[in-house]
């Protein structure tokens, strides 16, 4: 890393790090240094390499870079589904954790309906040479095995925390349950539903039995319960069907934001006020939450301090199979009856 690179290292520009050099007066050693930050300089000489490099316009070529450092300095990531609030906010905050340790990233969908298709994903990653993965879907032995084989560390995020050679990082779902139970029977309401997230293979997950243990703890009676995918059309569906059985209870728990956003069309379609007729606290606290008619109160998810542990977990390796669970935060609106003016972060 310390040494002269060739001429056929240089940017795609054809300036090369002698070029920098000769304009800064300096080695070209000394440019790698500055531009590595693997040797302090004097300020004077830095800035002389800084204004070298804004001049010629300067780009390292980071392909030769990977080449002797073995690293390709980019790390990858596997979301269920990009479009999502959600997995989009938490993919920048990943990206941006993943920056402050200069490291670039490569993010791609997985799709949940084809077979094999996180493995192939995987494998894809793997050839590009990435030094880790963050799996924000939940893998599979063979998918596990891809990276293993290849040597690759990675980490589960916003994933349930199974299995040994695993580390995880996540919210506690069961948790997030309870906040909104409660502050649901704080507003009066004694009958409770739910409409829950459904995975593509049909998986139910914390946040029901969350549900279930808050609602038996604080001796009210679980209301209505539908299961739909986790998308504004399985809540546009899920509201269309409590709308039709006329078993509207007078509060509900839904388990995503984007869930909500459905349930809210189908109940504004039908005349069904919110939060009069029936109140609303949702999951996960993406900024759409805010946007929505009326304001979502919901149970947030830490993204930007579950992403850096993610990155430092992967970087770190110590711990391989340990599991970190983060708390989440309330964020009172309006869906729940809680008035304007009330501060909206609640622990």
């Amino acid at each position: 890393m310390n040494g002269v690179p060739s001429r056929s290292a240089s940017s795609r520009t054809g300036v090369t790090r002698d070029d920098v050099a000769r304009l800064a007066g300096v080695s070209a050693a000394a440019v790698s240094y500055v531009i590595n930050g693997t040797k302090k300089l004097s300020p004077e000489t830095e800035e002389r390499v800084a204004d070298a490099i804004r001049k010629l316009g300067y780009r390292p070529n980071r392909a030769a870079r990977a080449l002797r450092l073995g690293s390709a300095e980019t790390l990858g990531i596997i979301v269920p589904d990009a479009t999502n609030p959600f997995f989009a906010a938490l993919t920048h905050e990943v990206e941006i954790a993943a920056g402050r340790r200069g490291y670039s990233m490569i993010a791609v969908n997985a799709d949940e309906l084809a077979a094999g298709y996180d493995a192939h994903r995987l494998e894809m990653l793997v050839s590009r040479g990435v030094d880790g993965v963050i799996l924000c879907t939940s893998p599979s032995p063979d998918d596990a095995g891809v990276l293993e084989a290849a040597g690759v560390p990675y980490v589960t995020l916003n994933q349930p925390g199974t299995g040994t050679r695993r580390t995880s990082v996540g919210v506690d779902l069961r948790e997030g349950a309870r906040i909104a139970v409660e502050h649901l029977a704080q507003h009066g309401h004694r009958t409770i539903g739910l409409i829950a997230g459904l995975s593509s293979e049909g998986a139910r997950e914390e946040r029901e039995a969350g549900w279930r243990a808050a609602v038996q703890q604080l001796g009210a009676m679980p209301g209505a319960l539908e299961w739909s995918p986790f998308t504004p059309a399985g809540g546009y569906e899920a509201g269309l069907r409590m709308v039709a059985s006329g078993e509207l209870p007078p509060a509900l728990f839904v388990s995503s934001d984007q869930l909500a956003k459905g349930l809210l069309k189908a109940f504004h379609e039908h005349g069904v006020r919110v939060p009069e007729d029936v109140a609303l606290v949702a999951f996960d606290g993406t900024e759409d939450a805010e946007y929505c008619w009326p304001p979502l109160t919901t149970v947030a998810q830490p993204v930007a301090a579950m992403a850096e542990a993610a990155i430092e977990a992967l970087f770190d390796g110590e711990g391989a199979g340990a599991t970190q669970v983060f708390a989440p935060v309330l964020v009172r609106r309006q869906s729940c009856g809680c008035p304007r003016d009330l501060p909206a972060q609640s622990g």
